[in-house]
């Protein structure tokens, strides 16, 4: 069985989804009667699942799913997910940030193929069927950023995990494609560019459990803001990487609180006036944290780290720097924490859900139903 890392993030990614599925997006993939585009939207609504920087990607959001629902038992799940994360994981690599220049959304371009990959392995595809999976899965990437801060950031990557279980499904009843022309074509519509896991570091060494729930490039902003609101100081200047602003690149006015997401001087703000945003943060937009987000300037350095956030007072002195903030490989999560996230998402009860390989997959999969519409 995967090692406890893997383990680690489906378990997040669950307890997302089972908070998730009440979203709107969420009921709305529900009622289309596909279940693995409507668990993989749940698990990815929130913008709290975990996340794999070296891409910008989120390899459990469209692997998960179909692990979890197509496998029977945890062990048979772990081992099918931890095989479409890593392929997930090497091609996002791979592209990045090929994908993000284009305005295009990795997590739903590459979320194709980990999906098929996965439901290869849960399947057992033999090689052949599954390069023949994979290669539909490219044929058929898509997604754009400019989905971001919208209901259309989850569901496309609902989209990309039901695509990917209906290559490997097709794949399984004899239809074949050349993986080395899916590649090219690939490459030469997104500007990425096609890898294989096992070629460098696990992606799974690099990956991020997240400590708030919003755009992981806001992260270090938010973390900077916490150590100068603690020092009651007034940051005028984010500098934060161009990927940063790409990523969320939502002015200091977010329309709601999807929008809010995705907006770096919304959350600077919102962190010096509350403290870091949590789950029901985003309910609406706050009037106080709009009015201070207005004085604070976002300007891009390319010489940062892509996770790193500088906040600079008026004069320009610097006052926090965050390389890598809590929940990242440098930093992550301590057990108490992830004890706190579960419980936050109202999952304590899943603590150790994934410990025992041979418990069937059916009770966990049920978690994953939304629930029925009130009226």
């Amino acid at each position: 069985m995967p090692d406890a890392a893997y383990r680690t993030a489906f378990l997040d990614w669950l307890a997302c989804a089972a908070r998730g599925r009440e979203e709107p997006a969420a009921r709305a993939a529900a009622e289309h009667g596909d279940p693995v585009a409507a668990a993989a939207t749940a698990g990815h609504v929130l913008d709290f699942d975990d996340t794999y920087l070296p891409g910008i990607a989120h390899l459990s959001a469209p692997t998960a799913p179909v692990a979890l629902l197509l496998a029977e038992t945890v062990g048979q799940a772990l081992e099918a997910y931890a095989a479409g994360f890593e392929a997930m994981g090497a091609l996002a690599r791979a592209s990045h940030p090929a994908l993000y220049d284009r305005g295009l959304h990795p997590t739903a371009v590459c979320g194709g193929l980990g999906a098929a990959v996965t439901a290869a392995r849960v399947l057992g595809l033999d090689r052949e069927a599954e390069r023949s999976a994979v290669a539909l899965a490219l044929l058929g990437a898509g997604g754009l950023r400019a989905a971001f801060g919208s209901d259309g950031k989850s569901l496309q990557v609902g989209w990309a995990a039901s695509s990917g279980e209906r290559a490997a499904r097709l794949a399984a009843s004899g239809a074949r494609a050349p993986l080395e022309a899916a590649a090219a074509g690939f490459a030469e519509a997104t500007g990425g560019s096609y890898a294989e896991a096992g070629l460098g570091e696990p992606a799974i060494e690099r990956n991020w459990i997240k400590a708030w729930p919003c755009c992981l490039q806001t992260h270090g902003s938010i973390e900077a803001a916490e150590r100068a609101r603690a020092g009651h100081a007034k940051p005028a200047t984010v500098l934060v990487h161009p990927v940063s602003l790409q990523a969320a690149a939502v002015g200091p006015e977010p329309a709601d609180g999807l929008q809010a997401k995705f907006s770096i001087p919304y959350l600077t703000a919102y962190t010096l006036l509350h403290g870091p945003p949590g789950i029901d943060s985003f309910g609406t937009v706050d009037a106080d944290a709009v009015r201070r987000a207005e004085a604070i300037e976002v300007r891009t350095d390319p010489a940062l780290l892509e996770s790193e956030a500088v906040l600079l007072d008026a004069g320009g002195a610097e006052l926090e720097r965050v390389e890598a903030a809590s929940g990242s490989p440098e930093h992550p999560l301590d057990a108490p924490a992830l004890e706190r996230k579960l419980a936050g998402l109202g999952a304590a009860d899943l603590a150790g859900a994934l410990d025992d390989p041979g418990r069937p997959t059916s009770g966990l999969a049920a978690r994953l139903r939304s629930p029925r519409r009130t009226r």
